[in-house]
């Protein structure tokens, strides 16, 4: 009887048996194998190139932010600098939406800002302005605001120029009625200057009768419009306008006084102004306040009121500050002598002025 076979000795004669063929199951389990160490190494190979592509292109991407952002600055600051250089200095601003410039300029909740608030929205629903044109502000802009509207209106002459040639004035003044004082005569900033201030007003009229002759000889609203646009472009143009009114408001003044010596009738505004302890004469008128208008000061509320007289016409000013009270609205002067035209002027502090455009 053979002996029993040791589990050891059957192990080690079924290794060194030859293999047959591998079965089904083997080859499935092989070909997962390898398919599946393809796509891992498909995938990290992908996943590199997905990284790197990624990293290029955010790297790209930064790169054209950055030059995007320096290109913008560069284009803004040429912009700008074209803009300095070749756009008029416009002293008069193009309109702009009331409600939209009230709400720029007065924010917060201070007492003034909300004042200021409701006196632009009663302007804007029951005086119907829609409109501002902003006024450069400096000591010129009372005379500049007056003036603008004038020539951009195409108003005539004021019916006293009409009879004189107010190009002779000056002369008048020094030798009709012995105003060699005019000699002081300052031209804003200018100081005294002798005996050339005589042909230097001369000038100064001379181009005032001029561009108003011109404006008001032209039909078109929007060429009278572009011409205002040249002319309040030109500083030394402006300025030597300015001077002229003063000086009309200054011969109407000595025109007045010597009326009111001879007894004659003349509007209660002069003899408002002859009342005052710094203008009892056209002499004092000039040296205490109308020399220092375009140089440390504007017109001051008697000032409007002969300016208004000179150049016929009603100067309807809504004075912002002092909404609420029977000062809001007021005219210069308060009753025309005839049925002059009218004008208008806003204020926030009766010093610097705005147009209203309804």
């Amino acid at each position: 009887m053979a002996a029993p076979r040791s589990p050891r000795r059957e192990r080690e004669r079924e290794r060194e048996r030859p293999r047959g063929p591998a079965t089904g199951g083997d080859q499935v389990h092989s070909w997962t194998l390898l398919t599946g160490q393809a796509l891992d190494a498909a995938w990290r190979l992908a996943r590199g190139s997905v990284t790197a592509a990624v990293s290029l292109l955010v790297a790209t991407l930064c790169y054209f932010r950055r030059l995007h952002l320096h290109l913008a600055r560069r284009l803004k600051w040429w912009i700008g600098y074209l803009q300095r250089k070749f756009k008029r200095n416009l002293s008069v601003e193009a309109e702009v939406d009331l409600l939209s410039y009230c709400v720029r300029e007065w924010k917060g909740e201070t007492p003034r800002a909300k004042l200021m608030r409701k006196a632009y929205e009663e302007l804007f629903w029951r005086h119907h302005i829609k409109c501002v044109r902003q006024v450069r502000r400096d000591d010129y802009d009372a005379l500049r605001s007056v003036l603008f509207q004038i020539f951009s209106q195409g108003l005539s002459f004021p019916s006293w120029m009409k009879d004189k040639d107010i190009v002779k004035l000056p002369e008048k003044l020094l030798f009709s009625q012995g105003c060699n004082w005019i000699q002081q005569y300052s031209f804003g900033p200018e100081k005294y200057t002798g005996s050339n201030v005589f042909g230097k007003l001369r000038r100064c009229v001379e181009l005032l009768k001029t561009q108003w002759a011109e404006f008001s000889g032209i039909k078109d609203y929007h060429k009278r419009g572009s011409m205002c646009n040249v002319l309040f472009s030109d500083a030394i143009l402006e300025y030597k306008l300015y001077e002229a009114l003063k000086f009309i408001m200054l011969y109407q003044v000595t025109e007045a006084y010597e009326q009111m010596k001879t007894n004659q009738t003349v509007p209660s505004l002069f003899r408002l102004l002859f009342s005052r302890e710094t203008s009892p004469d056209p002499l004092s008128f000039m040296m205490n306040h109308l020399n220092a208008v375009g140089d440390t000061c504007g017109l001051e509320q008697i000032d409007m009121f002969i300016l208004g007289y000179s150049l016929e016409v009603k100067i309807k000013v809504f004075r912002l500050f002092k909404f609420s009270s029977k000062d809001f609205v007021v005219c210069y002067p308060e009753e025309p002598l005839r049925d002059w035209p009218e004008i208008s002027l806003l204020t926030e502090n009766d010093r610097h002025y705005h147009i209203p455009v309804f």
